[in-house]
């Protein structure tokens, strides 16, 4: 009988230890990933006018690198609009970003809101500032 117990209890207890490391997985570093796509903000945009789901499909959770001019700063929450069409969140944002200038980012894809109408991207990297 204490066998039976003994076994019950290990096997509960590797049964645990396999649920617990297959929720609490590892996060991506998207710094480190090299980006699956490279391409434009005017892309996106064609892409998605053309059709938004297979868009969607395509570029969801990838890592995307994109050439863009900053419009908007905001410091507070660490983002950057670039074009009037892309919210970028960094996971840190230098101080000497200003509108005006030209950045090469990289970053994961979350998608468009149709309701304020631009693409969403989230721990964005600056691969190579441009002046």
């Amino acid at each position: 009988m204490n066998k039976k117990i003994l076994l019950g209890i290990l096997i509960l207890l590797i049964a645990g230890i396999f649920i617990y490391r297959y929720t609490y997985q590892d996060h991506r570093n998207i710094s480190s990933e090299k980006a699956t796509y490279t391409l434009t903000i005017a892309v996106l945009e064609k892409e998605f006018a053309a059709n938004d789901s297979l868009a969607s499909a395509k570029y969801q959770d990838q890592t995307i690198a994109l050439s863009a001019q900053i419009t908007e700063v905001d410091f507070e929450n660490k983002a950057v609009i670039l074009n009037q069409k892309l919210y970028a969140v960094f996971d840190s944002l230098p101080k000497n970003i200003i509108p005006g200038k030209t950045l090469k980012i990289k970053g994961r894809f979350l998608g468009y809101d149709e309701l304020l109408e631009e693409f969403k991207m989230d721990q964005c990297t600056i691969v190579n500032p441009k002046n």
